[in-house]
């Protein structure tokens, strides 16, 4: 009778860590990008995560000594819209284990980019942003909240 209370405790002992552990692996929260210059907020958006600007180390353009926008933007009509506030990860899903795949915006050039999105550490998470599916560049974040 003990022995099948240690191996009922066990299991549950060993699932408890399996949810912490998935639940550590969340990406949803505050990113610091790899150049310290971006914040972004990584949230659920109807099932699936999105991720907004949401802190910039130098908000101001020095050109104009105003905050800087999406002055890059293909569309004439979005390119005053503020850098902070702007949303530049869309309609990531789950892709496999710790990892996520969608869409994500380059303000740096105007240009979105297939996305992927690995957690690859407590407070590190590899971002990507890929053209064609096989020529990606990617950066490590780190969390910052």
């Amino acid at each position: 009778m003990k022995s099948m209370s240690a191996a009922a405790f066990g299991l549950y002992a060993l699932s408890c860590l399996a949810a912490g552990a998935a639940a550590a692996a969340s990406p949803e929260g505050i990113w610091l990008s790899h150049d310290g210059g971006t914040k972004v907020r990584i949230t659920d958006c109807g099932g699936r995560l999105c991720g907004t600007v949401v802190w910039l180390h130098h908000p101001t353009d020095p050109a104009t000594g105003a905050p800087k926008t999406d002055k890059h933007n293909p569309d004439p009509g979005k390119r005053a819209q503020p850098l902070i506030g702007l949303a530049i990860m869309h309609g990531l899903a789950p892709s496999g284990p710790n990892q996520w795949s969608g869409a994500i915006y380059n303000a740096d050039d105007g240009h979105v980019y297939q996305a992927h999105l690995t957690i690859e550490g407590a407070g590190t998470a590899r971002v990507e942003g890929c053209v064609l599916g096989v020529l990606c560049k990617g950066n490590v974040w780190t969390r910052a909240e």
